[in-house]
């Protein structure tokens, strides 16, 4: 088979995939699943086994499409799996998303940039890009449960950190920002409830 062929398969193979993502995207969206954690559990007790698999690669989408909101996802693999998997769960797909994203910001520059990161972000953000300190204030942000991860990612995408050093700053910073969100999610409102009540 010749080069020629085999990259028009490739092209090929890559577009079919986004076209699947964007679909199933759509039908989640209208299942409700990134809104109703309920809705998410039921739909991944369906999968069996294959659940994690399919639990992580929702967390890669919520992660890649900033627009989506990952409170429900994160509070949903918790409940679903239990405190310890559904971190471990969280953590492996938000990371994926992370680097996912991070490599799209890259490639696509300000054209991607521009459509999922807000103005008011963008000019709170824009002018430490460059500065020396951008490394250490990435890092707290991201340690940071409530930080806007995802604009975040893609706005340091512009910047000459390099793959080993983002890699490194998520690894690290996401498992404590992962659990204190879940968690809150999960215990928050009773016991807010709980202290308004006594």
């Amino acid at each position: 088979m010749k080069v020629y062929h085999v990259k028009w398969i490739l092209k090929a193979l890559s577009v079919i995939g986004i076209l699947l993502t964007i679909w199933a995207v759509f039908k989640l969206y209208q299942m409700g699943a990134f809104s109703n954690s309920k809705v998410l559990i039921e739909l991944l007790k369906g999968y069996g086994i294959l659940a994690p698999i399919v639990f992580i690669l929702i967390q890669i989408i919520q992660v890649v499409i900033p627009v989506l909101p990952g409170g429900v996802s994160l509070a949903a693999g918790v409940l679903m799996f239990g405190p310890w998997w559904g971190f471990l769960y969280n953590y492996i797909g938000i990371v994926l998303g992370s680097l996912a994203l991070f490599a799209l910001g890259r490639r696509f520059g300000h054209r991607i940039i521009d459509i999922f990161v807000s103005e008011a972000t963008l000019d709170k953000y824009m002018h430490r890009l460059d500065s020396k300190g951008w490394h250490i204030t990435f890092a707290l942000l991201i340690f940071a449960p409530v930080a806007p991860d995802d604009a975040l990612v893609l706005l340091t995408s512009l910047t000459k950190m390099t793959w080993r050093e983002f890699t490194l700053i998520i690894l690290l910073g996401k498992p404590l920002s992962i659990l204190a969100y879940s968690l809150g999610m999960l215990y928050g409102a009773d016991w807010l409830m709980n202290f308004v009540g006594k």
